[in-house]
């Protein structure tokens, strides 16, 4: 069942929301050479403890961990480590939960460490727009393929406000994988709530209400949609064929003015 939030509800999930913001923030100022994910977890601690909330994902399931650092070809769920240093060149995706008052904000952001190849370059670029064409289709009377849709049509290069730079050099979009096994999802009182969100069509006609609350997240590979879990720690996702991954994540309310993000800066 998909509980609709109240207004007051959805103000403290924008307070959790902004935190998260705030942490994105600091990470967006942490991520460089040299630094170590764990050093990263503690800086997202600090944050979020200082904002007067609660790391979600910390003890989730056993999660040792307040953010996600996932590195190249991990896709998500990757542990914070004082032995995972971030080298140049690479990409890192960085999921980030707080609670506050018993709500949840949850947002997910990639980050190029230093100089990165184009190839990266334009993985994060058409992520990130997979995840923005997403949200805009986050209004009531629309259903939740419309969602998954809008994502798959960018990350297959069938939407139509692709930029000419993202584009192979004869005009046509680039395609790229989606990862099937893990997407969006109802967030709320619980960081994880119905509905499940793919990032790709699936027949979906469950319409949107004004009061859902969805955490829109795209998982774009450079190569093929398959991903299997580390057997080293059960919790690392990480892409079948080594190629990287982007991993971009807002939590999005359906309002009578439309999508509002609220894991954004007011």
């Amino acid at each position: 069942m998909i509980n609709r939030k109240s207004r007051e509800e959805i103000k403290l999930m924008r307070h959790a929301g902004g935190v998260v913001a705030l942490v994105h923030q600091a990470m967006k100022s942490a991520v460089k050479p040299g630094i170590s994910t764990l050093e990263l977890d503690e800086i997202a601690a600090r944050v979020i403890k200082e904002n007067k909330c609660t790391p979600t994902f910390l003890g989730y399931n056993g999660f040792p961990g307040c953010i996600c650092t996932s590195i190249n070809e991990e896709v998500v769920h990757g542990i914070p480590s004082k032995d995972r240093i971030l080298k140049e060149g690479d990409i890192v995706s960085i999921d980030v939960g707080a609670t506050y008052r018993g709500l949840v904000g949850d947002s997910a952001w990639t980050y190029p460490v230093g100089k990165i190849s184009k190839e990266y370059e334009d993985l994060l670029k058409i992520t990130e727009l997979a995840l923005f064409n997403g949200i805009s289709k986050m209004r009531e009377g629309n259903v939740l393929d419309d969602i998954s849709g809008a994502v798959e049509d960018t990350a297959l290069g069938r939407a139509e406000n692709i930029p000419a730079e993202l584009k192979n050099p004869d005009g046509t979009g680039k395609k790229y994988g989606i990862v099937r096994q893990y997407g969006g999802h109802g967030v709320g009182r619980n960081m994880h709530e119905d509905p499940f969100l793919f990032n790709y069509r699936v027949n979906n006609k469950t319409k949107l209400k004004n009061g859902y609350v969805i955490a829109i997240e795209p998982m774009i590979n450079l190569g093929v949609d398959e991903v299997v879990v580390s057997t080293a720690d059960d919790w690392c996702v990480s892409t079948v064929d080594n190629k990287a991954s982007a991993h971009f994540e807002h939590t999005v309310a359906a309002t009578e003015d439309g999508p509002l993000i609220l894991t954004a800066l007011e």
